[in-house]
């Protein structure tokens, strides 16, 4: 009775902002984060605060404690949190998510987690549903997942919410009025037959989207110059450090003309991601190699220029 069906995640995120704030009071977020949490705060009115994820000396991204309780004021009452994170990788720690989470639940902050990439998670990392710390949490939390990213069924338009508080669900859904109803038949459909069938292939994927992880850190250290990249911890998405790699400009741009490569504009993903680009390892090998061996190419000294 938990849960409630959604045609997607991001309209679920819409859903809480307008279901929990009013016009002038804030939404908080933390980037270098999935574009589209930017539209919140547009389309319900809101001030959009941040607590940016800080880096440390090796690249690995983590939270400023003290950066994310100064950004929230008496007008915050939401924080979109997306765990596994988009674009960095990160799969926040126990302490990492209890830390944010206490500090939310002591400002009266709800908290809606965008978790759809919750099953693409490697070797010595584990997701953590924030709303599983407790059941005090649990009762402050509106969780969004989706089997869109797991299973490629994206287009199929089927997600969930899952909400145990009786009184935020009834919000939650009171929020909807009219203009979102249901998941259509082939979307709930595909997205049984992917949690009941879909075990081995998930584990396949798994070992598969790893190791092109792997073979893309490997290459981005040895054969592309100024390139830096940490591995991520989960998602199947690698973000790229390109500050340092020489080229005048925009990297994606850099990279598109010079090597007929399409990335992610580092800039979309909000503070932080000036001098990024985001790219997508979920593919054949063949496809990446090809990919950053282009990269490479147009690496090459004296083809850096604009």
């Amino acid at each position: 009775e938990s849960i409630v069906l959604l045609p997607g995640v991001v309209p679920g995120l819409h859903l809480a902002a307008q279901a929990f704030t009013q016009p002038g009071e804030a939404v908080l977020v933390q980037p270098p984060v999935y574009g589209r949490f930017f539209d919140v705060a547009r389309e319900a009115r809101l001030q959009q605060q941040e607590a940016p994820l800080v880096q440390d000396a090796e690249g690995r991204y983590g939270v400023d404690f003290e950066a994310f309780e100064a950004a929230i004021t008496p007008q915050t009452r939401l924080f979109l949190l997306c765990n596994p994170q988009n674009p960095t990788g990160r799969v926040f720690t126990r302490p990492e998510l209890e830390r944010m989470a206490e500090i939310c639940l002591r400002h009266g902050v709800l908290l809606a987690a965008d978790e759809i990439h919750h099953d693409l998670v490697y070797r010595g990392n584990r997701h953590i549903p924030i709303a599983s710390l407790s059941p005090e949490i649990a009762e402050r939390t509106i969780t969004l997942v989706a089997p869109s990213k797991t299973f490629n069924i994206a287009g199929l338009q089927a997600a969930a919410a899952i909400i145990p508080n009786k009184a935020l669900r009834e919000r939650f859904l009171g929020a909807r009025r009219g203009l979102i109803e249901w998941v259509n038949v082939m979307g709930q459909t595909a997205a049984i037959a992917a949690y009941e069938q879909g075990e081995a292939w998930l584990e396949a994927l798994l070992d598969y989207l790893e190791a092109n992880r792997d073979f893309l850190i490997g290459y981005a250290q040895n054969y592309l110059p100024g390139i830096r990249v940490n591995a991520p911890q989960g998602t199947h998405l690698a973000w790229l450090d390109c500050r340092e790699s020489g080229i005048e400009g925009l990297p994606h741009e850099f990279f598109r003309r010079k090597a007929r490569v399409a990335l992610n504009d580092g800039r979309w993903f909000g503070t932080g991601g000036e001098g990024f680009v985001r790219l997508n390892f979920a593919t054949s090998r063949a496809v990446l190699r090809e990919a950053l061996e282009r990269m490479q190419a147009a690496l090459r000294p004296g083809k850096c220029d604009k």
